[in-house]
């Protein structure tokens, strides 16, 4: 297939997805996983897993900054995003959007390698982004918003 053709039959798969997965239109499988526990349900809808998966595949694409998203439940935010960044995939060019709902709290990190790029304005931009979805209630809604938001802002030159 050549770069700009369009798929005429949308991918699918005869076998049964993982609790947690959905499959793109791409033909990907993007699945949700839990850090240390197993899931009770699905935390999200497929077409909320999907608009996620989405929106950073096309952030790491027209950046090329690796785009990470946690969510979880801390006492401490802040120390929280600290202590697992590191260990988040190629953590020195990446941008991590850690979100914990019950403390009402967003946090954005960045590797050395983008830090010149995702800066602490633009970090900011991302955490204004989604605040407004957060207050209605719609948790992807406000990561896809932060995502955009940062990736537009650190376009590749």
């Amino acid at each position: 297939m050549a770069s700009g053709d369009v798929i005429a039959a949308p991918a699918r798969t005869d076998a049964a997805l993982p609790f947690g997965a959905a499959l793109t239109a791409s033909g990907r499988i993007s699945q949700a996983v839990p850090l240390g526990r197993p899931f009770d349900g699905a935390p999200f809808s497929d077409q909320d897993l999907i608009n996620l998966d989405d929106t950073l595949t096309s952030a790491i694409r027209a950046t090329g900054v690796r785009f990470n998203v946690y969510i979880a439940d801390a006492e401490d935010a802040a120390a929280a995003t600290d202590a697992v960044f590191p260990s988040t995939p190629e953590a020195e060019n990446s941008v991590l959007v850690a979100v914990y709902p019950n403390q009402r709290a967003i946090e954005i990190r960045s590797g050395t390698a983008a830090s010149d790029r995702v800066t602490d304005r633009v970090a900011q931009l991302g955490v204004t982004a989604a605040v407004s979805s957060f207050g209605q209630g719609n948790l992807i809604d406000g990561i896809v918003s932060a995502v955009r938001v940062i990736a537009n802002a650190v376009l590749v030159p």
